[in-house]
């Protein structure tokens, strides 16, 4: 079940025309052009109102808070999987990369036990179990090991994981979860035909 956020009827006070920027909502995930909201007289900091939810945000020179999610939402999703989907996405639009690494590598356990694997199993045999049951496409098993490499070195190095990392996994596991979850649930289901 993807959460989506509800026009919003909001009366706020003291709000302004600033003039009109267009931006991707990170609240709605609306593409929007709001001319409504507040402005400072230092520096290039000013809030924006969503003409769709009413929902503010804030932007100072290039940064916008909150950040648009990267990646697209999945549908299908058993509610754990979605939960962890989604705070890979958010995690990459407040920069937290790292968190969108460990995030993606556990999505991959949670994938191979909710479709049969046994619990407490070395982190590479959940990676074998979901090639070798097909649940990963021809020629995919390469960008799912990408997931566990990157993700080992999240969880056991110092290193801290960069952007285009993050925005890779979040891609990879997308592509995963609509392979194993979405594009099966949109093949109609066929009826019983008798003769």
């Amino acid at each position: 079940m993807v959460h989506t956020m509800e026009p919003l009827q909001i009366g706020w006070q003291t709000i302004q025309k600033v003039g009109a920027i267009r931006y991707i909502c990170g609240f709605c995930n609306q593409n929007v052009a709001s001319e409504n909201g507040w402005f400072s007289t230092i520096g290039n900091i000013n809030i924006r109102v969503c003409p769709y939810c009413q929902r503010p945000t804030f932007f100072e020179r290039e940064i916008q808070f909150p950040g648009v999610a990267f990646g697209d939402t999945v549908k299908a999703l058993p509610r754990e999987l979605e939960t962890l989907y989604e705070e890979a996405r958010r995690s990459c639009s407040v920069n937290a990369y790292t968190a969108v690494v460990l995030c993606c590598r556990k999505l991959l356990m949670n994938i191979a036990v909710g479709n049969g694997a046994k619990e407490g199993l070395k982190f590479i045999e959940y990676v074998e179990y979901l090639a070798d049951k097909g649940f990963v496409p021809p020629n995919g098993k390469s960008w799912v090991d990408h997931i566990r490499t990157k993700g080992n070195e999240a969880t056991h190095e110092i290193a801290l994981m960069d952007k285009a990392t993050a925005e890779d996994l979040i891609a990879f596991s997308e592509m995963l979860l609509k392979f194993i979850y979405e594009f099966p649930s949109r093949v109609p289901q066929s009826k019983s035909v008798t003769p």
